[in-house]
């Protein structure tokens, strides 16, 4: 396994997302936060606290599970583990920061926007992604990067959070390799 982000750079590429996604947007008006469990979860919340920070206000924040929406769920098994969606809030006419810790094919987005409809009509979904690695099946493309790390399809990158894994960090490990 080889790291690829540390801490630091974690939290810089963090920092960096916060403030392109208030440049882009004119500020935190009708912006609204929704990770994808698990990775995007945690990195939306972490842009919610650096949200707060800068603008002094509260920024809604809501977590999406997939699973159901998902094009393999046969492939997964007889009994998949279905987590909570939690959105508490109205999404017409708001700004979706959709955040995920890692782009990779794009099915899993495809997934995230098709479960985001059911909710309503938001003025715009934007995405936020911690890593890129490349290898899109599908037309997806994020509207902010914290990093482009290009790897091969027998990698697999795990994104670390302090909050669930006891650190931050982001590694890269092959086939075969234990995390």
């Amino acid at each position: 396994m080889s790291q690829l982000l540390t801490s630091d750079e974690m939290n810089r590429a963090i920092t960096r997302i916060t403030h392109e996604i208030l440049e882009k947007n004119r500020g935190a008006e009708k912006l609204v936060l929704i990770g994808i469990r698990t990775g995007g979860a945690f990195l939306a919340k972490r842009f919610q606290d650096q949200l707060r920070a800068i603008e002094a206000k509260e920024i809604p924040l809501g977590l999406l599970d997939i699973t159901l929406y998902r094009d393999d769920l046969t492939e997964i098994g007889p009994q998949p583990n279905i987590g909570e969606t939690e959105i508490v809030f109205d999404v017409d006419g708001k700004k979706i920061i959709l955040v995920d810790d890692v782009l990779f094919t794009g099915r899993t987005i495809r997934c995230a926007l098709d479960a985001l409809i059911d909710f309503g009509r938001p003025e715009c979904i934007q995405l936020a992604v911690l890593v890129d690695r490349g290898h899109r099946e599908l037309p997806i493309k994020p509207d902010y990067i914290g990093k482009n790390i290009p790897t091969s399809k027998n990698e697999k990158v795990i994104v670390k959070f302090k909050e669930h894994d006891g650190e931050d960090g982001v590694f890269v490990i092959s086939n075969g390799e234990v995390k």
